[in-house]
């Protein structure tokens, strides 16, 4: 029997404003978790890879990695390939070939400039990514994702550059970024809860594969020499190529193109972690304060008002 009168007791109404993530329902955490796993597996290679690419030039190693990657693909889910329909064909190319270009452009470009700022510029695809997605489809991020988007940013800065001079190389990297900005909107507008995500991302594979290649015909093909190159070669391909592109494929049907921008910037803090643990690098003070800013950017994207994962 309802009370009445004084002693009714009226439930509090909810809050709005920020929720913390702990409160949310699991199935909205785990795109988070794949993108900060995918920036972990990303962040890895780097010391891996510093040594084989002063062997094996770096086109020809973008190209033998992304085949190896689609052709795991591929060998795993094969059906999935198969069933793909010309429209997830053709949107599968697009993707492939804008990452693909971008691939070229930040390689290129970095043999004109340094790791750091090269790093730092590319990861100007958090800025980029919420402007394409204002001016080209209307979408406007709330409040806190541009907040997020200038701690993000500061983090790269603070974790990668040591000064900043405008040259070809510099220019080559920024176009580079907007490349990756561009397959961020795109593929979190095509790939959707329910698609064909294994064949969309084996296309993708095979079509950066094509670019990469194209990019190192002229000069001939370099295969790595030594087992040790080789199983390098392997595990940035199947981890860093085949699984990454399916986690994000996988991710990005369920978050929107800026807060996938915005997670995607815990490569260098990841990257900063492994040359600490494996590289035998110092843990300083940079590191730890752009991982800090970086964290933070994520916490806002995440602890949001109750805006829908796609908005």
């Amino acid at each position: 029997m309802p009370e009445s009168g004084s002693r009714r007791r009226l439930l509090p109404a909810p809050r709005r404003g920020l929720v913390p993530p702990s409160r949310r329902d699991v199935s909205a955490v785990l795109p988070l978790a794949a993108m900060v796993l995918l920036t972990a597996i990303w962040g890895s290679t780097f010391p891996l890879i510093k040594g084989v690419v002063e062997r094996v030039p770096v086109v020809d190693f973008l190209a033998l990695r992304f085949v190896i990657a689609t052709l795991a693909v591929v060998a795993v889910a094969y059906p999935s390939v198969r069933r793909l329909t010309r429209r997830e064909l053709g949107r599968g190319a697009v993707l492939g070939l804008v990452y693909g270009v971008a691939q070229i452009l930040q390689t290129v470009g970095l043999a004109h400039t340094s790791a750091a700022v090269s790093g730092f510029i590319t990861g100007m695809y958090v800025v980029a990514t919420p402007l394409i997605g204002v001016f080209w489809l209307g979408v406007r991020p709330r409040w806190n994702l541009w907040v997020a988007v200038v701690l993000a940013t500061a983090g790269l800065a603070v974790l990668s550059l040591q000064g900043l001079a405008v040259g070809t190389g510099e220019a080559l990297t920024l176009l580079s970024a907007l490349m990756y900005a561009v397959h961020i909107v795109l593929l979190s507008q095509w790939s959707r809860v329910g698609s064909n995500t294994w064949g969309l991302t084996a296309v993708q594979l095979a079509v950066v594969a094509l670019v990469c290649a194209a990019g190192g015909f002229r000069d001939g093909f370099t295969l790595p020499q030594t087992s040790a190159d080789w199983w390098v070669l392997l595990y940035v391909a199947v981890l860093a190529g085949a699984v990454a592109m399916l986690l994000q494929t996988w991710a990005q049907a369920r978050m929107s193109a800026t807060r996938a921008a915005i997670t995607m910037t815990m490569e260098p803090v990841w990257a900063g972690v492994f040359a600490v643990a494996i590289g035998g690098e110092q843990l300083g003070v940079r590191i730890l304060l752009g991982g800090l800013l970086v964290l933070v950017a994520m916490y806002l994207v995440e602890a949001r008002t109750g805006e829908p994962p796609r908005a």
